[in-house]
């Protein structure tokens, strides 16, 4: 049985299960996720009988972390190899997440699947295709492990993207066990308000989301300003062209204290001239509540180029001059590949590890 990953009601059915009072899987739960303990030994507070035979027929399984890369800003890419049982036997994967400290708060960036599947062309975890699925531990120990590494040095504010390698909304299942852990208050404790989910846009997925009592913030990663220029970015938006996506959006219950975001990654001469800016606000007019974050495209082996500054600041200006809030969001750690659209599995010589392979 593992362990890592069990909501508090599964625990409590195993323990049960075991001849034991259901408060003991109450009392695994909130030493997994809350004191961050990773060995039955260290949970004092159950009987000795009890942890020598959950140490026999229960495991928490981590993931290895293989390499740690430390930007100059701080940050830190975390590179890990996973060891989920039967599925690492044939699939053996590696994934990656981001620690980055700033004044006052700390975000984690995680993965969802190991590489990914949508295929967005100017980002390089595309390049991998998908590997698998990850499992809710393996995405709940990506916010575990860091936060206990740098506990010495933890600001009080944690905020959680889900950003990383992987399509959040193609892993519906694995990845909401995982956010209502990461939510609840007797678990990792961190507010919705902190928590955000990007998708580029599973309209099914967005749809499944709206009807979740306890769900994350959402992300729109939408990068275009018509469905012409989206196809040629982002193929899954023939699938799910922009007037159908917008439906879905317009839909979308907000919260009294929640907006909707949507990211645009800013690539030189493709999507950053002023028409585009345009075509943005009126594409977002008939929405109730929301903001527009500017991403600078990071650099990568890939045909695009950046946007020069003052284009970008020409586009956030009119953007802003017409109603739409928006944000130029520099992306955190670009030195060591761990910025926005970079996780692909590089060494800082910009080479694959032999670990990246999907194959």
């Amino acid at each position: 049985m593992e362990l890592l990953g069990k909501s508090k009601e599964e625990l409590r059915e195993f323990c049960a299960e075991l001849g034991e009072p259901a408060f003991r899987g109450a009392q695994i739960y909130h030493a997994l996720y809350s004191e961050r303990k990773f060995d039955v030994a260290q949970i004092t507070n159950l009987p000795a009988a009890l942890r020598a035979r959950l140490a026999s027929e229960a495991r928490i399984t981590l993931p290895e972390v293989k390499q740690r890369f430390e930007s100059t800003d701080g940050s830190v890419r975390y590179l890990y190899a996973l060891k989920s049982s039967e599925e690492q036997i044939t699939r053996p994967a590696s994934v990656e997440a981001v620690f980055m400290p700033s004044e006052g708060r700390q975000t984690i960036c995680i993965s969802t699947q190991a590489g990914c599947a949508v295929d967005c062309h100017f980002c390089l975890t595309a390049q991998l295709g998908l590997i698998r699925n990850l499992t809710a531990g393996e995405i709940l120990a990506q916010v575990l492990l860091p936060l206990e590494e740098h506990k010495a040095q933890l600001a009080p504010q944690t905020n959680i993207v889900l950003m990383g390698q992987g399509e959040p909304l193609l892993n519906f299942e694995a990845v909401m066990a995982a956010v209502r852990i990461i939510l609840d208050p007797g678990g990792i404790g961190i507010s919705p308000k902190h928590v955000t989910l990007s998708t580029s846009g599973i309209v099914p997925g967005v749809e499944r989301l709206a009807l979740e009592t306890v769900r994350p913030k959402l992300a729109i990663s939408l990068n275009a300003s018509n469905d012409e220029q989206r196809d040629a970015l982002m193929p899954i938006n023939k699938k799910y062209p922009l007037p159908v996506l917008m439906e879905a959006c317009r839909n979308y219950p907000l919260r009294t204290w929640e907006h909707l975001t949507f990211e645009y990654v800013m690539l030189g001469r493709l999507n950053d001239a002023a028409e585009d800016a345009r075509r943005v606000v009126r594409l977002l007019a008939p929405l109730k509540s929301v903001k527009v974050n500017l991403i600078p495209w990071n650099p990568g082996e890939l045909p695009y180029r950046q946007s020069p500054p003052e284009r970008i600041e020409e586009f956030r200006r009119i953007l802003v001059d017409r109603g739409v809030p928006a944000f130029v969001r520099y992306s955190r750690g670009r030195d060591v590949m761990a910025a926005c659209g970079q996780l692909a599995l590089l060494q800082i010589d910009g080479s694959p590890l032999s670990v990246a392979s999907p194959h």
